[in-house]
C-alpha cells in the first residue's frame, strides 16, 4: 500500500529551502513517488495527516564509530583491552553485535537515517549494514568503513585500526578490509587528543606519506575512497597530498591546503562535538588533565578555522558527532548542527542542508538521498516546531520513515548527564 503524508510544512533539504505548503508526499516501496498539491484522491494509500507539523529529509551523520555509546568516564579506558576481550568468544561477539544493533537503531530513532561509520570492530559494521539492508534490523543506512589502518603508535592502533609497518603492510591491510566490501577506508594520519604525550602538540603526524599514499592507491583500485583523521595542519597536508578524499576533523588551514582541497577535490568532515567538552568543560566534569584540556582547545578552535575558511573557498563542508567519543551518543547529531551555526556562523538554514542534501554529495548518495524529491529513497523525518527557528526541534523528532518505512511514537533513551552538561553550552536561540 501506498503512504501518504498530508497537510505537513515541506523543508526539501536544498541550501535555499523554503518551507513549502499544501503539498502532500506520496511514497511507494522505498521511494518518494510523487509531490501533489492537495490531497491524495485515490483510496489505494494509508493516509497520514501530518497537522502542520514539519516534513525534512532524514539527517546524514558521516563520522561515527558503532562500538562506543559516549558514556562519561572518569578515566581513560584501554581500547586494546576492550577490544581485545568483546572478540575473545563467540558468546562476546555476539553481545557486541547485539549493543552494535542497537546503537544504529538508537541513531535512527534520533532522526538520523543515514551514518557512515568509519573505525569499528572487524567486519560488524558492515554485516549490520547487510541486515538492515535485508530488513532483517532496524536501523539507518550504513557507509562502512569497518577497521581503519593506523601504524605502531597511531590513533585507535590495535584496536579499532590494523598497524601497518610499511607501505606494503598498509596496501595490504586495505585489501584485507576490502575483502568484506565497505563503502570507505579509514586511515588514521595522526594522534588525536588522547594520544598527545606534550602540551602543545595534539595531532602529531603518526601514517608518513609513503604509507597514506600506498593506502589511498590500494583503496581507489578496489573503487573506494578514503576517509583519514587527521588534527594537525601537518597531517591535514600529508593526507591531501597523498589521495584522501574527505579530512575528518580538521586542523587550521593555510594557502596550501586550502589549494590541495581544491585540487584533490577533497571534502571536510566537521565533527565540534567530541572537541567542545574537552576544551570548555570544567575538568572536575570532563575528568580531562590540564594537557588535554589545552591540547583538546586547540584541536576544537583548529577545527572550527578548517570548517570557516573551507566555506569561505567554497570546498565542501559535512557534518559528523564522531559518536563515541565521551558525552558524543548515538542521539545527538542535532548538537552538531547547533555547534556548525555557534561556531562557525553560519544559518541554520545551511546547517540543515549541510546535514541533509550536502551529507549526501560528500558521500556519494545524493543520488539516492539527502532531499525531499520524486524518485529519492524516501527518508524522511518530522518535527512538531520549525528547525529553521530552532534546531532544537530536531531534539525529540516525532516520526521517522527510513526506506519508506513509517516510524511513530519515537523514544529514545538518553543519559541524563549527558544532557545536564552538554545543554550548559547551547545558545539561548539553539
Amino acid at each position: 500500500m501506498k503512504l501518504v503524508l498530508r497537510n505537513g510544512i515541506i523543508l526539501d533539504g536544498s541550501e535555499t529551502m523554503e518551507p513549502i505548503q499544501g503539498k502532500s508526499v506520496v511514497i511507494e516501496g522505498d521511494k518518494i513517488m510523487d509531490i501533489i498539491d492537495g490531497a491524495y484522491q485515490g483510496s489505494d494509500a494509508k493516509i497520514i495527516d501530518l497537522q502542520g507539523k514539519y516534513l525534512m529529509p532524514g539527517l546524514i551523520n558521516l563520522h561515527v564509530h558503532l562500538p562506543a555509546t559516549g558514556k562519561p568516564k572518569k578515566k581513560p579506558s584501554d581500547p586494546k583491552k576492550l577490544v581485545k576481550l568483546m572478540t575473545s568468544n563467540q558468546l562476546m561477539r555476539s553481545l557486541m553485535m547485539k549493543l552494535c544493533e542497537g546503537y544504529a537503531k538508537t541513531e535512527l530513532m534520533s532522526g538520523v537515517t543515514t551514518i557512515r561509520t568509519v573505525g569499528g570492530v572487524e567486519d560488524v559494521d558492515t554485516k549490520i549494514r547487510d541486515r538492515i539492508a535485508k530488513h532483517e534490523l532496524l536501523g539507518p543506512r550504513i557507509l562502512a568503513s569497518n577497521m581503519a589502518v593506523s601504524v605502531e603508535g597511531g590513533h585507535m592502533a590495535g584496536s579499532l585500526a590494523y598497524i601497518a609497518k610499511s607501505a606494503e603492510e598498509a596496501a595490504h591491510y586495505v585489501d584485507v578490509i576490502a575483502k568484506d566490501h565497505p563503502d570507505w577506508i579509514k586511515l588514521m594520519i595522526t594522534g588525536g587528543v588522547l594520544d598527545a604525550k606534550v602540551k602543545g602538540e595534539p595531532g602529531e603526524l603518526k601514517m608518513n606519506a609513503e604509507l597514506v599514499k600506498a593506502a589511498c592507491e590500494a583503496a581507489h583500485r578496489h573503487h573506494l575512497r578514503v576517509a583519514a583523521h587527521v588534527e594537525s595542519r601537518e597531517g591535514v597536508a600529508v593526507a591531501l597530498a597523498n589521495g584522501v578524499d574527505t579530512i575528518e576533523h580538521g586542523a587550521e588551514a593555510n594557502e596550501e591546503i586550502l589549494r590541495l582541497f581544491h585540487e584533490r577535490h577533497a571534502a571536510l568532515v566537521t565533527t565540534l562535538s567530541p572537541a567542545l567538552p574537552y576544551a570548555l568543560f570544567d575538568r572536575s566534569i570532563s575528568h580531562a588533565s590540564e594537557m588535554e584540556q589545552y591540547n583538546g582547545n586547540i584541536v576544537f578552535q583548529g577545527i572550527i578555522d578548517c570548517a570557516k575558511q573551507c566555506l569561505k573557498e567554497g570546498i565542501p563542508v559535512g557534518l559528523g558527532t564522531d559518536t563515541g567519543c565521551p558525552y558524543i551518543t548515538h542521539y545527538d547529531m542535532w548538537r552538531e548542527l547547533v555547534y556548525f551555526v555557534q561556531y562557525c556562523g553560519v544559518s541554520n538554514r545551511f546547517a540543515l542542508y549541510t546535514a541533509t542534501k550536502r551529507n549526501a554529495q560528500i558521500a556519494g548518495i545524493d543520488d539516492i538521498t539527502g532531499t525531499i524529491s520524486v524518485g529519492k529513497c524516501a527518508d524522511l523525518i518530522v518535527t512538531k516546531e520549525n528547525p529553521l527557528d530552532r534546531l532544537s526541534a530536531l531534539r525529540q523528532v516525532e516520526m521517522v520513515i527510513a526506506n519508506g518505512r513509517c516510524l511513530e511514537h519515537i523514544t529514545v533513551k538518553k543519559m541524563d548527564q549527558v544532557e545536564r552538561e552538554l545543554d550548559k553550552f547551547l545558545p539561548k536561540h539553539a
